[in-house]
């Protein structure tokens, strides 16, 4: 039989672990009350890629609602209340120079057909106002973003066309550098800067993005691309999937300077979940990624923060956030940490529409500018597998000349130059 102190020390531990219990039913409650409020808006998944690599792009053979093998499913997105996502058009760096344009088309395509196929569960959209549309019908507003500008082939009318077919925005790079832009490598040494940031048709080509409405995303540049683009562009910017610096120091996040000047950009970070980008290690749990928001928060407000989970991208995620199903909890988080409602309902998608609204007032305000139709310099992309159609060509010498005749040419102009020189 239990003592009187015995039984009292009971019922308290009982007391206290029911009222923790009813405060963390009161938290999930009223996240989910806020998700359906403000639609959550994440900005980067890679599921397309899980697509292609699993069931090379042929949508016939996936079902996307018993798909139980990626961090992404309807049944998962539903649960987790995911009301509009950045599908990743991405493909490797190891396609550059190759067939990269190729294969992001195909990415774009097999985007397009997943919202085709599943027309209940997805709404393609291509701007802000589609996105509170979606939310209003209980679909999911399917946005594409290129990851990578290697997939442009360093073209501006590749970038307008990939605009055109419902890109909103471009990644500027993946982890390699492009003929005009430095990577994240280039600060941590593995890569040598080939443009101390940005070349000068790296600049043409954020003011085109500008000028047509594309979103610029700076996950994956190097910091000094990160403070060229802050200056140049007219746009607020994105952060796509990366979260901060200073509490896991991996290159792939974002400084406290920058997150500063993200601020008065207008812009977003869009917190990763990514293990090794929130811990700097193999393992990581729901809390520490809620420490990246609350840090975000803290150096530049809860104006620029964002969701960018990097679901199906990644190999690690961290323990309570195993897949899209879980944002709920995370929402959660931040509320038992003391976030307000306005601060959960801009960090959820109010922050993100803010983003794009501008970028769209942007654009609508540049609408008679011509668009830029300045080619790189051929020398900046000169390689094998890239003729030279449309540039100048180089004024060569004599010698030039009668070395590019073919062999008959040659013939002739040497019995010309002959019979010349015979009569004079």
């Amino acid at each position: 039989m239990l003592s009187g102190g015995s039984v009292w020390g009971t019922l308290l531990a009982l007391s206290c672990a029911l009222k923790l219990s009813l405060t963390q039913d009161e938290h999930m409650n009223n996240a989910l009350r806020l998700m359906s409020e403000t639609p959550l808006i994440d900005g980067h998944n890679d599921l397309p890629w899980q697509l292609r690599m699993k069931f090379n792009n042929q949508l016939n053979k996936v079902d996307l609602y018993t798909l139980n093998n990626t961090h992404t499913n309807i049944p998962k997105i539903r649960e987790g209340r995911l009301a509009a996502q950045f599908w990743a058009a991405y493909v490797p760096c190891d396609t550059q120079y190759k067939d990269a344009a190729r294969q992001t088309l195909e990415q774009i395509d097999v985007i397009r057909r997943m919202c085709m196929k599943y027309p209940e569960a997805f709404m393609f959209a291509t701007s802000s106002k589609d996105i509170v549309d979606a939310f209003s019908q209980n679909r999911t507003a399917s946005l594409i973003g290129v990851e990578g500008g290697h997939s442009l082939d360093s073209s501006l009318g590749t970038l307008r066309t990939m605009y055109h077919l419902g890109v909103r925005y471009l990644t500027l790079t993946h982890s390699c550098n492009t003929p005009w832009a430095d990577n994240w490598l280039v600060d941590s040494g593995a890569e040598p800067s080939q443009h101390n940031g940005l070349s000068e048709f790296g600049k043409q080509l954020i003011f085109e993005m500008n000028r047509i409405g594309m979103l610029i995303d700076l996950a994956h540049v190097s910091e000094k691309v990160m403070n060229q683009v802050l200056d140049l562009s007219k746009a607020p910017v994105i952060f796509s999937h990366s979260s901060a610096y200073a509490v896991c120091p991996h290159k792939r996040n974002v400084p406290d300077d920058v997150l500063r000047k993200v601020q008065n950009k207008k812009g977003i970070v869009m917190v990763n979940f990514y293990n090794d980008y929130v811990t700097c290690s193999n393992t990581a749990n729901l809390s520490q990624v809620a420490d990246h928001f609350d840090h975000i928060k803290n150096v530049a407000g809860h104006s620029i923060i964002g969701f960018g989970g990097d679901y199906d991208g990644v190999g690690r995620v961290p323990g309570g956030l195993e897949d899209v199903s879980k944002y709920p909890a995370l929402v959660a988080e931040l509320l038992r940490r003391g976030w307000t409602d306005a601060e959960v309902k801009a960090a959820l998608g109010d922050n993100l529409l803010r983003v794009f609204r501008e970028v769209e007032r942007v654009r609508d305000s540049l609408t008679d500018t011509t668009p830029d139709d300045l080619p790189i310099p051929y020398e900046e992309v000169k390689n094998d597998c890239r003729t030279s159609y449309g540039y100048p060509v180089p004024n060569p010498d004599s010698a030039g000349t009668i070395l590019s005749l073919s062999p008959l040419a040659l013939v002739l102009t040497l019995t010309l130059s002959s019979l010349l020189s015979w009569s004079l």
